[in-house]
């Protein structure tokens, strides 16, 4: 059985990376981009990826020229997408340029090719909004850097239909993904939902004097943290006890953070160009050494889990 065409509209950060996915997993990949320089870079670093992935053991050196070889460029979005059966836009997080994108996109394929789109953030009922078949139109959140993290949630928009949802939750499984569902088009889908309800009150605890944010970090690490890659919170929850939980809540919810704006300590930060690794200076000090350090141990943690799991790619 043939594999399907892929096209992936964006080269950047995100765009590559996927194209290294479904290339290293024998789909034949379009890679399209606005200009010549930014798909050559592209290419450079899906070559760089492969190696490295071969270096760690989780690939092995026959499988990188014909992975690379199936990945093709273009600056003509036309082109890009006119025979593939799965498209992926990986461009800004810009919602009219999604839309116009999208709207263009609509109009060169066949009706029975899905459109998908990467985005974090924006609505994919949205997204979709100019197209005129917007039962085909789903979202596909992969998480960086996709290659390594197993993640993605399959957007269900207000139109989308079931055949695009349930295609494209195989249709990722297939490529050695783990796919979830998110069965109704809210800001931050699943996961990003969960992740920055953690931070806001991991932020909180640092703006009102608990505890300082190297603590908070550890408090995670140390404890609960070390469960999670295998008890979710749902899991937790029915594992100790549901009563308990609700004794609990009756007891914490009401003296949690549950402000619809972000921290004050937060927007101060910003406003002062505090800003994390790239200034140096945010919630905590970072030179140079550290950073490297920190990077590394992402890193080192990432491909162990892969090397164990077998999901990169």
């Amino acid at each position: 059985m043939s594999k399907e065409r892929v096209a992936i509209i964006g080269a950047g950060m995100m765009g590559h990376g996927l194209a290294q996915i479904f290339a290293a997993r024998g789909h034949e990949v379009t890679l399209s981009d606005v200009s010549d320089e930014l798909l050559t870079r592209a290419i450079a670093n899906i070559r760089a990826n492969i190696t490295l992935l071969y270096e760690k053991k989780i690939m092995t050196r026959e499988e990188i020229a014909p992975a690379v070889a199936r990945i093709r460029t273009t600056t003509s979005l036309q082109a890009a997408v006119r025979n593939a059966q799965f498209v992926i836009e990986a461009v800004s997080e810009n919602l009219e340029l999604k839309q116009r994108l999208f709207q263009e996109i609509d109009a060169y394929c066949p009706r029975e090719t899905i459109l998908a789109s990467n985005t974090s953030v924006i609505s994919i009922t949205k997204i979709a909004e100019k197209t005129k078949y917007k039962e085909r139109v789903v979202g596909t959140h992969f998480w960086f850097p996709p290659y390594m993290i197993p993640l993605v949630e399959v957007v269900k928009g207000h139109d989308t239909s079931d055949e695009t949802m349930n295609f494209s939750y195989e249709f990722m499984k297939r490529a050695g993904k783990h796919p979830i569902k998110c069965l109704k088009d809210v800001p931050g889908f699943v996961a990003n939902r969960l992740q920055h309800a953690l931070w806001r009150e991991a932020i909180y605890i640092v703006d009102h004097g608990i505890a300082d944010a190297e603590t908070v970090d550890e408090a995670i690490k140390h404890s609960f943290g070390i469960r999670l890659p295998v008890l979710g919170p749902i899991e937790n929850a029915d594992m100790v006890g549901l009563d308990l939980v609700l004794q609990i809540h009756n007891y914490i919810l009401n003296n949690l953070e549950c402000s619809p704006n972000p921290s004050p300590i937060l927007q101060k930060k910003v406003a002062k160009g505090e800003l994390g690794f790239k200034t140096s200076k945010g919630f905590q000090d970072w030179s140079p050494e550290r950073i490297d350090e920190c990077k590394k141990r992402l890193f080192d943690h990432l491909i162990q889990w892969n090397r164990e799991h077998g999901e990169a790619g």
